[in-house]
């Protein structure tokens, strides 16, 4: 559920904004006016300053559309991880298309959250910031339809919680992880010691178990596939032993980032039924060029651009554009050459590095591209390129002629 725009405001989510200086990339003739009424007049996007990420709302749409029947046909629930965008009203969009919920990932993201109106959250992390915590149960004491969900994983992150004060329970799940994982209690044997713990804290209350699949591979290689399994499969016994003992209000089983949602449904499937199974992938409502475009195991269309402009050509084979660090992702990938804004091919050209505000390309010295040129650039792990943006203009066939801004969407960073 999204807030009304006077809740939102009070809480100083402001998601339709004056455009501004501090809107990278949107014209100074344009500052001064609201980012709604901007978008009702649906400007070419050769009218903004480069470099500039823009949102296909079309293919946005589909991803989510694609996902949700997907998840809908296996009998799974879907929470997606809001720390992909942080963006308010790509949450709404989610729970508007059947979401269950949104998944966060700190205390300071669950808040933004609330202040958006979402009232179901996983925080897929252990709460054990005593200030996180404080807040985690006054806001659940004031919100009686608050439905929130975290992680535990040892006594030490029960204690935490068991010592706050309040008269809402916290739910929890209990993390399995594995050999060289993320956090989770290091095999199904610690996780029931963990859930002994949780049982016996009245400030607690056990949902269910949660786990990360993510951790233990990222390629489509035999090898990675077993072991992702291997890892699933013990999610799924500790889930058995942990419902075959207690007898849980709707419980709860989590896992699934954007790489091994797959894996996860037929891993989890006899569980369906049982419990609330729920995935919580949320890259694919953005997708990319790259590397989800190589592991994702559902065929999602990369809804994110970058529109980048020739600065120099200093060499024959050598050229910079005005995208750099500050701009788009490189965690995982470089970003990839598609095609000029006018549609020519370009054959050969590659980023090899970025620099704080430029793209190092090389390509073939016959290659035609010019200074003041602009270049359409593709990204992977779109995680690392929502938060590099305060505002991402929406434009419909971002990938085409003359594609137009027909709305702004806002984050939270």
């Amino acid at each position: 559920m999204a807030a009304s725009a006077d809740a939102a405001a009070s809480l100083d989510l402001d998601l339709d904004p004056v455009l501004g200086v501090r809107h990278k990339s949107v014209p100074p003739a344009l500052w001064g006016r609201r980012a709604s009424e901007v978008a009702g007049e649906r400007h070419p996007v050769g009218e903004f300053a480069t470099p500039l990420l823009v949102l296909d709302r079309a293919a946005s749409d589909a991803n989510v559309a694609q996902l949700t029947a997907w998840a809908s046909e296996r009998g799974l629930e879907l929470a997606p991880h809001g720390k992909t965008t942080m963006a308010p009203e790509l949450w709404r969009r989610l729970l508007d298309a059947g979401c269950w919920g949104i998944t966060v990932a700190t205390p300071w993201q669950a808040q933004v959250a609330r202040a958006a109106g979402v009232d179901r959250i996983l925080l897929a992390n252990e709460v054990v910031d005593p200030v996180g915590a404080a807040w985690l149960a006054a806001e659940l004491d004031a919100h009686p339809e608050l439905e929130l969900a975290c992680w535990v994983d040892s006594a030490e992150t029960v204690a935490v919680l068991a010592a706050t004060r309040g008269e809402s329970p916290i739910d929890v799940l209990v993390e399995l992880g594995g050999e060289g994982g993320r956090t989770g209690a290091r095999g199904v044997e610690a996780a029931l010691a963990v859930t002994d713990t949780v049982v016996a804290a009245p400030r607690l209350r056990l949902r269910g178990v949660t786990g990360y699949e993510g951790s233990y591979g990222a390629d489509r290689r035999p090898e990675t596939v077993a072991r992702v399994r291997g890892y699933l499969a013990g999610l799924a016994a500790l889930a058995e032993r942990l419902l075959d003992a207690h007898d849980l209000a709707d419980p709860i089983v989590t896992a699934g980032g954007s790489t091994w949602f797959d894996l996860v449904a037929e891993e989890l499937a006899p569980l369906v039924g049982r419990a609330r199974v729920v995935l919580r992938s949320g890259a694919f409502q953005a997708h990319d060029d790259v590397f989800y475009t190589a592991t994702a195991p559902l065929a999602f269309t990369p809804a994110l651009t970058v529109f980048a402009r020739v600065v120099a050509r200093p060499e024959p084979g050598l050229v910079l554009l005005d995208a750099g660090k500050r701009d788009v992702p490189m965690d995982l990938d470089l970003p990839v050459v598609l095609q000029t804004a006018d549609g020519r091919a370009l054959p050969g050209a590659r980023v090899v590095a970025l620099n704080d505000q430029h793209a190092r390309i090389v390509l073939p010295a016959e290659v035609a591209l010019a200074v003041g040129d602009v270049v359409l650039l593709g990204i992977s792990h779109p995680c690392t390129a929502f938060d590099r943006w305060r505002l991402i203009a929406e434009v419909e066939g971002a990938r085409g002629s003359n594609p137009r801004v027909v709305g702004f969407v806002v984050t939270a960073f």
